[in-house]
């Protein structure tokens, strides 16, 4: 059975309505059965932690994390003191989902605008409950469309509908992740989760607006990709088309051209990961040719065994 046999298609958007509210319920039904039965605890949490809201103050003890030092309190008391943190009971989490023309692209199990609705739909589970919140910014790369932040299942439904039919931009219009992280970061909203969904194939000019993000919340970016995004097929003469730009070019792959290619791609991906990190987030990597479950299911993993070994 292939990896990704149970993600339906989404048709690019276009899918009519009774089509695509089958669609994400079969992706719902398909995420809550994979997840609930690997993930236990009442807060599944994509990015669990001690908490992010100030506690009282008590008295320092050996193995305390020294960034949580209370000074205020250790110099009136002229003895160290640290301030516990305590877990916020309500979360927000924000998607910045990019459906641009690239992401309509798959070579294999789905397309790349398929998986980045499952990761949303993962996320959403993973952070439901509790009274959380789930907003959304769509960006196409000629629109920004906002989803207002709310709880309850029918609002999560209504917000995964509305990433996966929103339609890409024209041709000739280049993809805008820019765009839709600064739509993030202003207004200034409640500290929260901030995911971040692309292929993030374009240029890298969204690196400030991010890293301000980064300051205020907790920051997760979701790589989708497909095989051929790294590397190109030795299939000789062919005829390439730029989804966004809608420019065509012949070209001839040879060795060279295909190891010069996966040399470029790799640097890319490199630099964006890098970047993501430097801005203090961990990048998730969800390929059309791999389980995407399996890969949720392990990054959280590692994730809580990093955070229980003081890992950040």
């Amino acid at each position: 059975m292939p990896a990704n046999s149970e993600l339906p298609s989404l048709g690019a958007g276009l899918l009519s309505e009774p089509q695509l509210t089958a669609a994400l319920k079969t992706l719902e039904l398909s995420v809550r059965r994979k997840l609930d039965g690997v993930l236990q605890g009442e807060h599944l949490g994509l990015i669990p932690g001690p908490g992010s809201e100030p506690g009282e103050a008590r008295a320092y003890q050996p193995g305390d994390d020294i960034r949580r030092m209370e000074w205020s309190v250790t110099a009136r008391t002229t003895q160290p003191h640290v301030r516990q943190m305590v877990a916020d009971r309500e979360l927000e989490t924000w998607l910045v989902v990019d459906v641009s023309a690239s992401l309509d692209f798959g070579t294999v199990n789905c397309t790349k605008r398929d998986l980045a609705v499952a990761a949303a739909a993962a996320i959403v589970h993973l952070t439901s409950g509790g009274g959380n919140r789930h907003g959304a910014i769509v960006v196409t790369g000629d629109q920004v469309v906002r989803i207002p932040a709310r709880s309850g299942r029918a609002h999560a439904q209504n917000l995964l509908k509305a990433i996966a039919s929103t339609t890409r931009a024209a041709t000739g219009v280049r993809g805008d992740l820019h765009a839709g992280i600064e739509a993030l970061r202003r207004p200034q909203r409640r500290r929260g989760l901030a995911v971040i969904i692309s292929d993030f194939l374009g240029p890298i000019d969204w690196e400030r607006s991010l890293r301000a993000i980064g300051a205020h919340h907790e920051l997760l970016a979701v790589e989708v990709l497909d095989p051929r995004d790294l590397d190109l097929p030795d299939v000789g003469e062919v005829t390439l088309a730029d989804a966004e730009s809608g420019e065509i070019r012949e070209l001839t792959i040879t060795p060279t051209v295909r190891r010069d290619f996966a040399a470029a791609a790799r640097a890319h991906q490199l630099k964006v990961h890098r970047t993501v990190r430097s801005c203090g987030g961990p990048v998730l990597s969800l390929r059309t040719d791999r389980d995407w479950i399996t890969d949720v299911v392990k990054f959280v993993a590692q994730r809580r065994r990093g955070l229980a070994a003081g890992v950040g």
